[in-house]
């Protein structure tokens, strides 16, 4: 079989016959749908054997407990048959020639990992086109591991990691570091659906420390196979800026001592700044965020970027 596409499912009756239409619409053939139930307690597992029934050569359920979503998509890799395995948030969907123009890449190029682009789309229902590498470094599309395909035996024994946020950050860097090609295709094939409470908009400050964990993790792999200067990319870039950032704009009580634990945990890695070569290569701009970050001014930093916004 060519692909699998694995699809967690939890409290989401009202997007997924949306994003399932567009699963069973693929352009393609020889392919399989693994719908997970993570034990919703709506609708969702209905709407699930709906499908399998109304497609039973394509759609597979698996109706599990409520364990997160890195869980059910380490169980729906366990049970894939594809030489390709590919994720989709059931609140998103995909163009119907996003996996078609997926696979014929890596079967044309050998490629391990295929990327394609974005289309935000918000509740009003303007879209936004999303870069899947918004810098010029290579592991800067490591966010998400809805916008590509994985070769099966590539990904090997690498899984999502249960019970922490950042797990998509987590199995596909793993699996960009891993690659001995990927390939990108600058198309916006997979629909992100903007407006709902996710990992990157939240109030839960102490859980963004989950982060740290994640990166102890791919700390264990990355520094003992040289890529100790791609792990500074990642801390500059996924806590110094990003995580820092968005936990400045938090009202949460313990927002300060996160934030705190953050620089502390950049300064092991980077101890002198100056001396760290994936910040110099960073736009002018986002040295001075990154550096206000690490001094304890993150209250500037959302200041310039409230006032930069509002240009």
């Amino acid at each position: 079989m060519k692909l699998s596409i694995i699809v967690p499912v939890y409290n989401v009756e009202k997007f997924l016959n949306k994003c399932l239409d567009s699963l069973v619409g693929q352009t393609m053939e020889d392919y399989e749908i693994i719908l997970v139930d993570d034990g919703s307690k709506d609708a969702s597992g209905r709407i699930c054997d709906d499908y399998a029934e109304r497609y039973p050569e394509l759609v597979r359920v698996l109706h599990i407990d409520n364990g997160g979503q890195g869980r059910a998509r380490n169980f729906g890799i366990e049970t894939a048959r594809g030489e390709y395995l590919g994720f989709v948030d059931s609140d998103d969907w995909v163009e119907t020639d996003m996996y078609p123009k997926l696979c014929q890449r890596a079967d044309e190029t050998g490629a391990d990992v295929v990327v394609c682009d974005f289309m935000a789309e918000f509740d009003d229902g303007h879209r936004e086109y999303m870069k899947a590498c918004m810098q010029e470094h290579w592991l800067s599309s490591a966010g998400s591991s809805c916008n590509k395909i994985f070769r099966r035996s590539r990904v090997g024994e690498v899984r999502f990691p249960g019970g922490l946020w950042y797990e998509d950050f987590y199995f596909s860097a793993m699996l960009l570091l891993k690659s001995a090609r990927t390939e990108f295709i600058e198309e916006p094939l997979y629909i992100y659906r903007r407006g709902q409470e996710s990992t990157m908009h939240n109030n839960n400050s102490a859980k963004n420390l989950d982060i740290l964990k994640i990166m102890d993790m791919l700390a264990e792999y990355m520094l003992p196979n040289g890529f100790r200067r791609d792990f500074e990319f990642f801390l500059i870039n996924h806590v110094a800026l990003d995580s820092i950032n968005r936990l400045a704009a938090q009202s949460a009580p313990d927002r300060e001592a996160v934030i705190a634990r953050m620089r502390q945990y950049v300064g092991k890695y980077i101890p002198r700044l100056s001396d760290c070569e994936c910040l110099k290569a960073e736009t002018r701009n986002r040295q001075i965020i990154i550096r206000l970050n690490l001094a304890g001014l993150h209250n500037i930093s959302k200041l310039i970027l409230k006032l930069k916004s509002a240009l």
